[in-house]
């Protein structure tokens, strides 16, 4: 089976730091992939460039086996991209900001409608539907962007820090989207500060620092790398990212 996400040496540097330093990992089909890493790693900017919204310095992305950077318009139909900030236009209402990306992205009016209101009525939107964006709250928006992202039905779905700034509700609400995406057969990949998050919910977790992958695999393979079965997923990332010579 083709992977959803294959990287190979990616590279990206910003002045005289490289953000991204020879990176290459695979996110399987069908499965949530969590990419940890400290503040500064390279975990937005790898994505980033994923979505098509920064252009390596070299190395190869393809998206279930698009050439991302030769036919970028081919991998980017596959693709859902929310970041951490919600980029809503805030004079539409919820119904009105979904069937305009869906517009874009060439779905049928009428498809559009009723994937709309299946979105807004599972992320508990349906009552604000006609209301304008700009009155949300975080929570609000975080939701309408999310649903924004799921509007084409992306095979791909990739998430910076989807859970900054919820409250618990909405948080588990969000949770529950992503695992019944991945229980229908999307690829999921985010990135989140929230270790817990990754710990009871990836398939998979690669850990990058200073742009380079560290670790990757299950919980398992990753406390198999320290020696300390059992251990949390938090006390396995520190680790693993401690600076040489320290203990995490």
């Amino acid at each position: 089976m083709t992977d959803a996400l294959a990287l190979q040496g990616l590279t990206k540097t910003f002045g005289a730091r490289r953000a991204v330093d020879d990176l290459s990992l695979n996110v399987r089909s069908g499965e949530l992939y969590a990419l940890l890493g400290p503040n500064g790693a390279g975990k937005t900017t790898t994505l980033r460039m994923v979505a098509g919204l920064l252009k390596p310095d070299g190395g190869s992305i393809s998206v279930f086996g698009a050439d991302a950077l030769a036919d970028p318009a081919a991998a980017k139909r596959l693709i859902a991209w929310a970041p951490d900030e919600p980029m809503l236009y805030d004079r539409l209402t919820p119904m009105e900001y979904l069937e305009f990306v869906a517009g874009l992205w060439g779905v049928d009016a009428k498809t559009a409608r009723a994937k709309a209101e299946e979105l807004l009525r599972w992320l508990g939107l349906w009552e604000n539907r006609g209301e304008r964006c700009e009155g949300f709250s975080r929570g609000m928006k975080q939701k309408t962007a999310l649903a924004g992202a799921l509007i084409h039905d992306p095979r791909l779905l990739i998430l910076d820090e989807p859970l900054t700034g919820l409250d618990a509700g909405v948080a588990r609400q969000v949770k529950d989207l992503l695992q019944e995406r991945v229980r229908d057969g999307a690829t999921v990949i985010l990135t989140t500060h929230i270790l817990e998050v990754a710990e009871r919910m990836a398939d998979r977790i690669g850990i990058i620092q200073h742009g380079r992958l560290v670790a990757e695999g299950t919980l398992d393979d990753l406390r198999a790398r320290t020696g300390e079965a059992g251990a949390t997923l938090e006390d396995v990332f520190l680790e693993l990212t401690a600076p040489e010579g320290e203990a995490a």
